[in-house]
């Protein structure tokens, strides 16, 4: 394998909280399943209009995507040109298994990428907050054929109540079943203790009795993955893979996109880069530092994420404010705008 430019594709999901017709299928699937729906706060679903800054980054920063499959539920935002030679709109019905449909969980949206037609085997997964600020080259996302990323052992322990440490748990024990942090270690050395590192390189060591995997440190940017690992891993847990795609709506005991990141990591399949790959931000009333750092590119790639940390007062004004910041670095439209 290699890193030409036609070689690396994007996946990126949306949703359009606003569709009616969404929200009402939204609504009585929920209530034809009587169930509260745990993720189905403000936060999760109202739209900061990021979207379109990130089809302009790539435009700008990383004109060498082959392609970008552009995942809905079937709404399309309206400035977007569905005719650009790069695009591909991708409705669930067109690679999601009919017996998980209709799907409110990303869960399922994610665990099924691989049956997008046409994806390259080397795939960057983002989401629709994520914003690229600097050029990047193939190189920063893959190399000699294999994704880059660090491997740093951590111990999986949640800050607040109510965490997502339930899905990271369910992802871990399956990693666990197949391989342990020493054989890793063993097998590769050099990817597990390596200079890009820096200090996390104390964690691997202090890590090494624990027979088991705990956790795998990670932010919440974009991931590089191989098609294949997706397909390796339904090959081999097929049942558990078909509860999760199963559930409308996401679940605590749910395994998500990240399992597939760890079992590259454990498996030994990629390659060594440091884990300064980008900064993550919650939205909140005050976003001071978020804005400035996104005016000076401080960062090669953001997370503008609305975690729901604080309740927004402003929701209009705070939505101005970053689209204002995110203007002023891509002013002009991208090829994906009509």
């Amino acid at each position: 394998m290699n890193t030409k430019q036609e070689n690396i594709d994007i996946v990126i999901p949306w949703v359009d909280p606003t569709d009616p017709v969404w929200q009402k299928e939204h609504k009585f699937m929920a209530e034809s399943e009587g169930i509260i729906i745990a993720d189905d706060s403000d936060a999760r679903y109202r739209d900061w209009d990021i979207i379109k800054y990130f089809f302009r980054s790539v435009d700008k920063c990383m004109p060498w995507v082959r392609k970008i499959h552009f995942v809905t539920y079937g709404h399309i935002p309206e400035w977007l040109n569905t005719e650009s030679a790069k695009l591909h709109i991708v409705k669930h019905s067109d690679f999601i298994p009919k017996e998980y449909l209709p799907t409110y969980s990303s869960h399922t949206i994610e665990l099924n990428m691989h049956r997008i037609e046409g994806l390259a085997e080397q795939f960057i997964y983002f989401n629709d907050d994520i914003v690229v600020l600097r050029k990047l080259k193939p190189s920063y996302f893959f190399k000699h054929g294999l994704p880059c990323d660090y491997a740093v052992l951590y111990p999986l322990i949640s800050d607040h109540r109510y965490s997502a440490m339930d899905i990271a748990l369910t992802d871990i024990e399956i990693v666990n079943d197949y391989y342990s942090p020493r054989e890793s270690i063993k097998s590769n050395p050099l990817k597990w203790f390596n200079p890009k590192y820096g200090v996390h390189n104390l964690q691997n060591f202090f890590m090494l009795p624990w027979p088991r995997f705990s956790h795998l440190y990670g932010k919440h940017l974009c991931n590089s993955f191989l098609k294949t690992t997706f397909e390796e891993v339904w090959s081999k847990e097929q049942e558990v893979l078909n509860d999760t795609c199963s559930h409308h709506f996401r679940t605590k005991r749910d395994i998500n996109q990240w399992v597939m990141r760890e079992w590259q990591l454990a498996k030994g399949s990629f390659y060594p880069t440091s884990p300064k790959r980008g900064q993550y931000y919650g939205i909140k009333n005050n976003n001071s530092i978020l804005l400035d750092d996104i005016r000076k590119r401080k960062y090669k790639i953001v997370c503008i994420n609305d975690n729901n940390a604080e309740p927004i007062i402003d929701f209009e004004k705070t939505k101005k404010e970053i689209t204002d910041a995110l203007e002023d670095v891509f002013p002009e439209k991208s090829s994906f705008e009509k």
